[in-house]
C-alpha cells in the first residue's frame, strides 16, 4: 500500500508531521480526519518522488495558501486561528510575511477582503471581490473551495501550454546557434582556402562570405540593433494602442488557439464568480480583468452595456464576434434554464481540453516548418560552399 506524507493540524492549533499508508490521496485525507486531525497537505514522501528543482512563484504560494485556509476553515477554525497557524507553517518568507500583515490588519478591525486589497501583487481583484462576496454571504469557506478550484485549473492549463511549447524554444535557440557558428567560424576558414586557391567564386558564394564577414566585423551593431528593435517593440506594446495592435496581430495568426484559450478563461472566471455569489456585472467587469487580449476584452463592454439593459450575456455575446458558436450556444442553454453558472464551468471544461488539442495540433504544425525553414538555411550555406569548391576545382556541379 502506498505511503503519504503529511502535514495536519489539531482542533489546537498545533502541527504535526508524519507519514501514512493508504490507498491513494483521497484516503489518507479521510483517515487523518477521522483521528481528528485537519489536513493541510498531503503528497508522496521525497524518497518516492526524486528530487526536483523547483522555482517557487507568488501563484504557487497563493494556491497553497488558498488550499490550506480552505482546509482549515472547513473544519471549523476561525478565520485569525487559522490565518495564525499559516503564518507558523508558511515555507516562504515573503507569504509569511503577507499573512502576518493579513492577521494584524484584521485584527485591528479590518475585513478580510480589505486586509487582502493591499496586497495586490499577491492577490489579485478577482481573489479579492471573491473573499469580499463570500464574507457578505457567510459562505467563505466555500468560495474559498471554489478559489481553489479555479486556481488549480488555470494552473494546470498554464504548466501544459509551457510543456509543450519548450521543445519549439530549444530548437529554434540549436538551430540558431548551429546558423551563427557556420557563419561566422566555419566559412571564414573556406575563405581563407578560397583566397589561397584563387579563382573566381560563383555570385552565391561571394554573397554569403561578404554576409559572414560583415557579420563578424560589426557583430556588435546587429547585436545592438536587435536590442533596440526589442526595447522599442516592448515600449510600443506598452502604450494602448501598441497592445491592441499587437493582440490583433497575434489574434490573426493563432486565431483558433486564443479564442480557445480566452473562451476558457472568461468562462470559467465569470462561472466561478456567479456560483459565489457575485452580482453579474460585477463579475462580467471581473471576468474581463482576466482577457489578456485586448481585441476580445475590449468586446466585453458591449456585453456588459447588454446585461445592464435586460439582455443577458449570450446575445451580447453573440455580437461580438469573437467567441465560438458552441460556447454561444451552451451559455444561451445555461441562461434558458437558470444554470448559467454551471453551463459557464462547462464550456470552460470544454474549452480547456478542445485547447490542449489545438495547441498539439499547432505545435504539430510549427515543429516541421521549423525544422524545413532551418535545414533550407544551412543547406543554401553548404551549397555555396561545394559550388565555390566545383568552380575552383573545375568540376561540374
Amino acid at each position: 500500500m502506498p505511503v503519504f506524507s503529511y502535514r495536519a493540524t489539531t482542533v489546537q492549533g498545533a502541527i504535526i508531521e508524519g507519514v501514512i499508508e493508504a490507498a491513494d490521496e483521497q484516503s489518507a485525507v479521510e483517515r487523518l480526519k477521522n483521528t481528528g486531525y485537519i489536513p493541510l497537505r498531503i503528497a508522496a514522501p521525497r524518497a518516492e518522488r526524486g528530487k526536483r528543482f523547483s522555482l517557487r512563484s507568488s501563484r504557487s504560494d497563493l494556491l497553497t495558501f488558498t488550499t490550506e485556509l480552505s482546509a482549515l476553515l472547513g473544519a471549523g477554525l476561525p478565520l485569525d486561528r487559522s490565518l495564525n497557524i499559516l503564518a507558523d507553517i508558511s515555507e516562504s518568507r515573503e507569504m509569511k510575511n503577507v499573512v502576518q500583515s493579513v492577521l494584524k490588519s484584521i485584527r485591528e478591525g479590518s475585513s478580510f477582503s480589505d486586509a487582502l486589497q493591499k496586497h495586490p501583487t499577491i492577490f489579485p481583484r478577482l481573489y479579492v471581490n471573491m473573499i469580499r462576496a463570500g464574507e457578505a454571504g457567510g459562505v467563505l469557506d466555500v468560495v474559498l473551495d471554489k478559489l481553489n478550484e479555479f486556481l488549480e485549473s488555470s494552473k494546470a492549463l498554464k504548466d501544459h501550454i509551457v510543456s509543450v511549447m519548450i521543445y519549439p524554444v530549444i530548437l529554434i535557440l540549436t538551430s540558431g546557434l548551429s546558423i551563427a557558428v557556420l557563419l561566422t567560424y566555419v566559412l571564414p576558414k573556406f575563405s581563407v582556402i578560397f583566397a589561397e586557391l584563387g579563382g573566381a567564386l560563383p555570385v552565391p558564394t561571394q554573397i554569403l562570405l561578404a554576409f559572414s564577414n560583415a557579420l563578424r566585423t560589426y557583430w556588435w551593431i546587429v547585436l545592438a540593433a536587435m536590442v533596440a528593435l526589442w526595447v522599442l517593440l516592448n515600449n510600443y506594446k506598452k502604450t494602448d494602442s501598441g497592445r491592441y495592435n499587437w493582440d490583433r496581430f497575434k489574434l490573426r495568426m493563432m486565431g483558433d488557439v486564443i479564442r480557445k484559450l480566452e473562451t476558457a478563461r472568461f468562462c470559467r472566471t465569470l462561472g466561478t464568480l456567479l456560483k459565489s455569489g457575485v452580482p453579474l456585472l460585477q463579475a462580467l467587469n471581473n471576468a474581463k480583468d482576466t482577457i489578456s487580449n485586448q481585441v476580445i476584452a475590449s468586446s466585453i463592454d458591449a456585453v456588459s452595456a447588454g446585461a445592464k439593459e435586460g439582455k443577458g450575456i449570450a446575445a451580447p455575446l453573440a455580437g461580438t464576434g469573437v467567441f465560438p458558436p458552441l460556447a454561444l450556444s451552451m451559455i444561451k442553454v445555461g441562461e434558458e434554464t437558470g444554470q448559467l453558472d454551471t453551463m459557464l464551468l462547462k464550456v470552460a471544461m470544454t474549452y480547456e481540453k478542445s485547447l490542449n488539442v489545438a495547441i498539439k495540433r499547432f505545435v504539430s504544425l510549427l515543429e516541421p516548418v521549423m525544422i524545413l525553414t532551418m535545414g533550407l538555411i544551412i543547406a543554401a550555406i553548404v551549397i555555396s560552399i561545394l559550388m565555390a569548391i566545383f568552380s575552383i576545382i573545375e568540376l561540374p556541379f
